[in-house]
């Protein structure tokens, strides 16, 4: 029961309906910068921009608010990022998860997320079968992530063994960095299996299990999950924009 009394919650006003969400203790970074962004109004008037059904709904592009039509929303930002605090296996992606956007990890290796955008995860359910593939995805993802933060590390040895045409050197070090890969995979294994009541969640609840690990959670919906549905059920375009705005009108700290 630790932090139920003193956890954060706020309150989504939005055409759909309200939805009441509370924010981490555990990620007080994203829990502080939220609070600060609903003070300033920052939301207010902005739209939930990218909506994929069965997936999840975002907003907080801050220059959606009034944004015709065919403008092309999601690159709005405040200019500054918050740090990734992942808090995973108690925090993960089931459905009702509040957490942040950020942008890809060839320019955000660091994995540190958005000022202002986030997204609520709707997800699906998943069988065994397809939870244990997603396992060894996660594996495979992990080890490529390592390999590239290690060879970037690595850059200058690397371009100097090949200005100097020294393949057999260049073929050592890449053995090297190859163990030490595995080595550093072994260590975090635990960042790519779900454990046996994560696994119940994402089989009876739903949830978005690939993202665990990659974006930070910070929150979850308390209550409202119906009009979270009823958003991610209404009709897109191309651009998974829905064709009637949906508007966050106000958010307020309870």
């Amino acid at each position: 029961m630790e932090n139920q009394v003193t956890e954060t919650l706020v309150m989504m006003h939005t055409n759909k309906g309200d939805i009441k969400l509370k924010l981490y203790n555990d990620t007080p970074k994203h829990r502080d910068n939220f609070i600060k962004l609903v003070k300033d109004g920052q939301y207010n008037g902005l739209l939930f921009h990218r909506v994929i059904k069965d997936f999840m709904i975002q907003g907080g592009d801050i220059t959606s608010k009034d944004a015709p039509m065919n403008k092309q929303l999601g690159a709005g930002d405040l200019g500054y990022t918050v740090p990734a605090e992942f808090a995973y296996p108690k925090y993960f992606h089931k459905q009702g998860a509040l957490c942040a956007a950020r942008t890809g990890d060839e320019v955000n290796p660091n994995k540190e997320s958005s000022a202002s955008q986030f997204y609520i995860v709707t997800g699906k359910k998943y069988n065994d079968s397809e939870l244990s593939q997603m396992e060894k995805q996660m594996e495979s993802q992990l080890k490529q992530s390592i390999f590239a933060r290690l060879q970037t590390e690595n850059k200058s040895k690397i371009m100097e063994l090949y200005r100097s045409g020294n393949r057999d050197e260049l073929n050592i070090l890449k053995d090297t960095l190859i163990g030490k890969t595995e080595l550093e995979a072994e260590k975090r294994k635990e960042e790519t299996k779900l454990n046996p009541e994560v696994r119940e969640i994402y089989k009876t609840i739903g949830g978005v299990p690939f993202l665990d690990n990659q974006y930070t959670v910070y929150g979850e919906v308390v209550e409202g999950l119906d009009v979270v549905n009823n958003i991610q059920n209404v009709k897109t375009n191309k651009q998974d924009r829905p064709t009637e705005n949906i508007v966050i009108e106000s958010i307020e700290i309870l």
